[in-house]
């Protein structure tokens, strides 16, 4: 199996509002979702920006270790263990766990700070066919591009 990793670097939103933007595309292909972040401060924070989307568009989801944490869409843990069955995994906080690997596709998030620990680990996977490494830069707009 290979894991596509995509890498997003973040240069115009917060990573709370990226999460929310991938977050909805993941929801509107019908997938689950595991969102993970070391910080239990970046959990909360990122679980009250999905659930406060507005009205109908709000995006559910619930921390890993709480009650029903398998019946959840989107999934916010500090670790890849993902009990509600997703197959797609944000890296929130930037910090690749060896467990990613076990999904389909991984979105690691990084901001500039971060840019220097993405590029060297782009070059430890990139020649490793188990896995599919891309790039993608936020545009003007907060939209997304894929480059190199």
């Amino acid at each position: 199996m290979t894991t596509r990793v995509d890498f997003y670097q973040l240069s115009r939103d917060p990573v709370d509002v990226a999460v929310a933007k991938l977050a909805r595309k993941v929801m509107r292909s019908g997938e689950r979702l595991l969102v993970v972040s070391g910080s239990a401060e970046q959990r909360e924070a990122l679980s009250k920006t999905l659930w406060e989307q507005g009205g109908a568009a709000f995006l559910a989801n619930g921390m890993a270790d709480a009650a029903h944490a398998d019946r959840q869409p989107i999934l916010l843990s500090d670790g890849c263990d993902a009990t509600n069955g997703a197959k797609l995994a944000i890296i929130a906080d930037g910090e690749w766990r060896e467990e990613a690997a076990d999904f389909g596709r991984v979105l690691l998030l990084f901001d500039p700070q971060g840019r220097d620990a993405a590029r060297e680990l782009w070059r430890r996977l990139d020649p490793d066919e188990a896995f599919d490494n891309r790039i993608f830069k936020q545009t003007d707009q907060g939209g997304w591009r894929e480059g190199r």
